[in-house]
């Protein structure tokens, strides 16, 4: 599995990599090993600002569905479009082609709350 430095980790298994005021946000390799092949991903709340912790829309596995969780308090700018064809993406480059959401974060301050790699892997036990 792969858990790049760059990015910052919650502990619910999401990801975002900021570029200037805007950031990715994605779930985890981790994340997408546990639930397997995603066959749907539902994102309804484009144009909103969801708070911190927040469900900013689900993701549908074969045999589950999970809440996405906003990393830290942002305005959520667009949705990947490409997962509406290829929701697979998630499973092949989580961290790439895979992301869900790209969002404005509204205090930039708050990505410090959340884990860097260190602390993610150690998190989950790796």
């Amino acid at each position: 599995m792969k858990f790049p430095e760059n990015l910052k980790y919650t502990s619910d298994h999401e990801w975002i990599r900021t570029e200037g005021n805007e950031a990715y946000v994605g779930i985890t390799d981790y994340a997408q090993d546990q639930l397997g092949e995603i066959v749907f991903v539902d994102v309804t709340s484009e144009g909103e600002t969801i708070a911190q912790n927040e469900a900013f829309g689900s993701i549908e596995a074969v045999k589950t569905v999970s809440d996405l969780l906003m990393p830290v308090e942002a305005t959520v700018l667009e949705v990947n479009p490409d997962l509406e064809s290829q929701p697979e993406l998630v499973n092949s480059d989580p961290y790439g082609k895979g992301w869900i959401i790209k969002v404005q974060v509204v205090d930039a301050a708050a990505l410090d709350t959340l884990l860097d790699v260190a602390q993610y892997t150690k998190h989950i036990g790796i």
